[in-house]
């Protein structure tokens, strides 16, 4: 009978956070397909089984790198947008925190932006799934402001997000944390820019 791997290693990081970790600076230095399994591995300091136990392949931990941040910033946006507050505020806090959120997290966003295309078409189609779930959650935001009044409806609330996300989604080709902006600032500054494109 297998050993089942050990869940953690002796300072008890839990063995797929080292796992995760390992991936991410490696497919950030290298790229995706320049990093092989067994170089994964080795800068985790676990087994090849131990890999396969908890990621059934590179492709798997590929879209963990991804998945995880979105998670965080749909927990975050299901909290904003549930908020007893102005839907003007409500949006504004969404909009700038999935700036800081993927700020946060430069490294998933490049690496995964960079390397989506490498995804299976079945976990591909499951990533779009959830960023279409996220970015329709955001859009009842800007649909609720436009019913309210709140916000202009002279341009569609699908073009307002495209317009929030596609800024979103280019951070990690310019944005470097020692430059003269810090996440914060960079996010007060597009969720702003966005409110002004919806103000009637």
């Amino acid at each position: 009978m297998a050993a089942v791997p050990r869940t953690t290693d002796g300072d008890g990081t839990p063995v797929p956070q080292r796992l995760l970790d390992a991936a991410t600076r490696l497919f950030a230095e290298q790229g995706y397909d320049r990093t092989s399994v067994q170089e994964i591995v080795e800068a985790a300091g676990v087994t090849k089984g131990a890999l396969y136990h908890y990621f059934g392949s590179k492709d798997d931990l590929l879209h963990e790198v991804y998945a995880r941040v979105l998670r965080v910033q749909q927990e975050r946006l299901d909290h904003f947008a549930g908020m007893d507050a102005p839907i003007e505020k409500r949006l504004r806090d969404a909009a700038a925190d999935v700036v800081v959120t993927t700020i946060e997290n430069l490294d998933d966003a490049m690496i995964f932006f960079r390397s989506m295309h490498h995804l299976s078409p079945e976990k591909n189609k499951q990533v779009r799934a959830e960023r279409r779930r996220y970015h329709e959650r955001f859009r009842a935001l800007i649909e609720e402001g436009q019913k309210e009044g709140v916000f202009s409806t002279a341009t569609p609330a699908d073009l307002v997000v495209d317009y929030h996300f596609g800024s979103v989604h280019h951070l990690s080709t310019w944005y470097r944390p020692d430059g003269p902006l810090t996440g914060q600032q960079v996010a007060d500054h597009l969720a702003d820019l966005l409110l002004r494109a919806l103000r009637p």
